[in-house]
């Protein structure tokens, strides 16, 4: 199995595309695992010549969840106690930069989604010369003021752990619908399908919430983006209900230069009928790199 240590993390990874082209890192959400990627997304980033690496980060599907990291006391975090918070977003990056360091790897164009975003962002502050270019997608800045969810979304995130199978599928699905994109609906059996597969794959409710107290215990990063000199492009949804469209406007105005792509209906998923526009716009950051 493809796994390798990354800053003292085991991490599993996969890989798609000729390993003689330029390496494309894809950094998941929140609770999310690999297979969050869409095959068929990352097949059409291999198909314009990308070597294509995604990962589970850790407390997440294969990768290492340990129990010393503990649970933490989310309330407490909120209030200002950080006695329970077992890593930060920082820490995250540092995988990051642990997996491209195992694979071989100087540099990456690197494509984060959600908390995946966020964990992008923090590699391009902390490690600069990792990253070749950065796409951040239905991300934020961590500016508390920006990307407000809307209390139905909100409500997802905080749901409980499910007793058994049954009513975890059943929560993903209706999670799914209601962060979905509007404007382009995944069909229902196609929601029924995606989650089985993560529940069947790796289903850590703990390791969600571990990941959920590195966000809200991690600092605002938009001074530190002002000094972002990768060509960066900000992907998000103009209906995006989790994490509202000010939080990408905000992200690109941080980052010099930035690329701003907001699109009409999508909310926090990856439509199939948006992929190729999606893969654009990163293929399009990607030639700006090459010329930087």
């Amino acid at each position: 199995m493809p796994h390798v240590q990354a800053n003292g993390i085991e991490l599993y990874y996969e890989t798609l595309g000729d390993p003689a082209d330029p390496a494309l890192l894809l950094v998941m959400g929140l609770g999310a695992q690999l297979i969050d990627w869409p095959q068929g997304f990352c097949e059409q980033l291999a198909a314009r010549g990308f070597s294509v690496v995604r990962f589970d980060n850790r407390d997440t599907g294969l990768s290492a969840s340990r129990p010393e990291w503990g649970v933490p006391d989310v309330r407490a975090i909120v209030a200002g106690d950080r006695s329970t918070v077992p890593y930060l977003l920082a820490d995250l990056a540092r995988d990051t930069a642990g997996l491209l360091d195992a694979l071989g790897l100087r540099r990456a164009h690197v494509v984060g989604l959600s908390m995946g975003g966020m964990i992008a962002q923090q590699l391009t502050v902390d490690h600069p010369e990792r990253v070749a270019s950065l796409c951040s997608i239905m991300s934020t800045t961590g500016d508390r003021s920006v990307g407000r969810a809307t209390p139905e979304a909100a409500a997802v995130v905080g749901r409980p752990a499910a007793p058994d199978r049954a009513t975890a599928v059943a929560g993903a699905v209706a999670a799914a619908r209601i962060i979905g994109s509007p404007g382009f609906p995944t069909p229902e059996d196609e929601l029924l399908r995606r989650a089985e597969a993560k529940y069947d794959r790796g289903y850590n409710p703990l390791g969600t919430l571990r990941q959920y107290a590195a966000i809200i215990a991690s600092p605002d990063r938009t001074t530190a983006l002002r000094g972002v000199t990768a060509p960066t492009v900000v992907v998000h949804g103009a209906d995006d209900p989790l994490i509202s469209v000010t939080g990408g406007e905000a992200t690109a105005a941080a980052v010099p230069g930035a690329d701003l792509v907001v699109i009409d209906g999508m909310g926090h998923d990856l439509p199939r009928a948006l992929w190729p526009r999606i893969v654009d716009a990163i293929a399009a950051n990607a030639v700006r790199a090459a010329v930087h």
